[in-house]
């Protein structure tokens, strides 16, 4: 058991020590969560600014009508706790923001359910990725042919994942 903590701790850098541009581990990791808030803030109002042009918009056409129509119901059923699950859910992270603002979801409750969803979701994203690379650097400098092995092999699972869903959207439509 010991032996595992240690390389699991030995996977994270020491939070204290310069990590990025001279910083610490720990006040990047809140420079990028205020990051993230404040990009949380400009989708919502870009939305609300946008109103029912979202639909005309690139991104609106991109997304298209259907979808754009399910993340509002979500938003109409759910409001400022859609924004917070919004975090946790890949396409919506960045697409319910902005219908939020379109259909003029209270600001005050967007403000605290994007906060808070930056307060949980970005560290574990940072920790956790971070942890990910840093175990991954160090297998490679012990073995190089194992690390290139683990990466071919998830690149492959994820190729074979985005193939899947295309097949799947293509027999679907």
């Amino acid at each position: 058991m010991s032996g595992l903590m240690w390389h699991t701790a030995a996977a994270l850098p020491d939070p204290a020590r310069p990590f990025w541009f001279g910083l610490p581990y720990w006040l990047v990791g809140a420079v990028l969560i205020l990051a993230l808030f404040g990009a949380f803030q400009v989708y919502y109002w870009v939305g609300r600014k946008l109103g029912e042009k979202l639909y005309e918009s690139k991104v609106g056409v991109r997304l298209g009508r259907e979808r754009i129509a399910r993340i509002e119901g979500v938003v109409e059923k759910w409001g400022a706790l859609a924004v917070y699950g919004c975090f946790w859910v890949p396409m919506l992270r960045h697409t319910l923001p902005w219908v939020a603002g379109a259909l003029r979801v209270s600001y005050p409750w967007y403000v605290v359910a994007s906060a808070l969803g930056c307060l949980t979701w970005a560290p574990i994203w940072w920790f956790g990725l971070t942890a990910l690379v840093w175990g991954w650097l160090q297998l490679a400098a012990r073995s190089p042919v194992s690390a290139l092995v683990l990466l071919l092999a998830v690149a492959a699972g994820v190729a074979w994942f985005f193939v899947r869903r295309r097949r799947k959207a293509l027999a679907s439509s």
